[in-house]
């Protein structure tokens, strides 16, 4: 199956990445035998430079440059900060309307890292699910935009103030993950990297990917319409 292409000049390409696929070879994924780097190459028979990362679990927005020059002007903006990002997530629990999560995060060396998260709530779902001596359960469809981009960033930030992303692993509830796994066969982690904003010579690139079916699928069993 193509990878779906969101955007395509001669400079860039972004895709909308699939749950579970991994940006490129990673140490940490031995396992993996599909990159989206090498299927975005044979894709469209160029050479693409990726210009950032999304974890192998989150679907969504991914830019790759087309030339070293662009990758360049690319990568120093991701470095300085100049990308607009967000996300949409559903986390277990009803959010507060907004918070800003600044709470520093150790990196793969252990040191600590300055870390700052944003989040808006969207909307609040309680459905009939029961959950241990819940009769119901509670979860929030979030906006996210992170200031910095450490590692599993917003995954951690949302567990830290209890309101881990459903499907989550490691970093999510495994009792609210199994739940979900036994009574409507979802696995998949519910963050989508919805949009990209950058501007680069004068011209801005605004980027927006849609859902994925799973996501799709979770949001309509929460409004029961499943």
């Amino acid at each position: 199956m193509e990878l779906e292409i969101l955007f395509q000049n001669d400079s860039f390409v972004a895709i909308n990445k699939p749950h579970g696929l991994l940006v490129h070879r990673s140490k940490l994924a031995k396992d993996a035998e599909e990159f989206a780097l090498q299927r975005l190459r044979d894709q469209l028979d160029l050479h693409v430079y990726p210009c950032h990362r999304l974890d192998r679990k989150t679907s969504g927005v991914l830019l790759f440059a087309l030339n070293e020059k662009a990758h360049r002007e690319a990568s120093e903006l991701f470095k300085e900060r100049k990308v607009e990002k967000s996300y949409l997530s559903i986390v277990r629990g009803f959010t507060p309307d907004a918070q800003v999560i600044d709470y520093p995060l150790k990196s793969e060396k252990g040191n600590l890292q300055e870390a700052i998260t944003e989040y808006k709530t969207l909307e609040r779902f309680e459905i009939p699910l029961v959950s241990g001596s819940h009769k119901t359960s509670r979860y929030s469809l979030i906006e996210l935009s992170p200031n910095t981009g450490r590692m599993h960033q917003i995954r951690r930030h949302m567990a830290h103030i209890f309101h881990p992303i459903l499907g989550d692993r490691p970093h999510g509830c495994n009792k609210q993950n199994k739940l979900w796994k036994e009574t409507y066969q979802m696995d998949t982690m519910m963050l989508h990297a919805a949009t990209l904003e950058f501007k680069i010579q004068e011209k801005q690139y605004s980027l927006c990917a849609t859902y994925s079916d799973e996501f799709y699928k979770v949001l309509n069993i929460l409004k029961g319409k499943i």
